[in-house]
């Protein structure tokens, strides 16, 4: 039988691979559409993550912003 990921388990196994997650990345490689909700339930679970804020222009020249998610660096 196939094991069963859930959407926490596979945004941890994304950030060990990539480094960082955004929510257009989860939604894109992951079909996961509420990121936040994900590294809100990592962190109560005891997981250091960061979000640091970015902006860029969407398709009609607009700027927007959106999070980065990226495991907390060692002190």
């Amino acid at each position: 039988m196939k094991e069963h990921k859930t959407h926490c388990d596979r945004v941890v196994e994304y950030l060990n691979q990539f480094g960082s997650i955004t929510s257009r990345d989860a939604f894109v490689d992951l079909g996961i559409t509420r990121l936040s909700a994900v590294v809100f339930d990592l962190k109560h679970k005891g997981y250091n993550i960061d979000t640091k804020f970015e902006s860029s222009k969407n398709r009609w020249g607009d700027t927007t912003c959106y999070a980065r998610y990226s495991f907390r660096k060692a002190e």
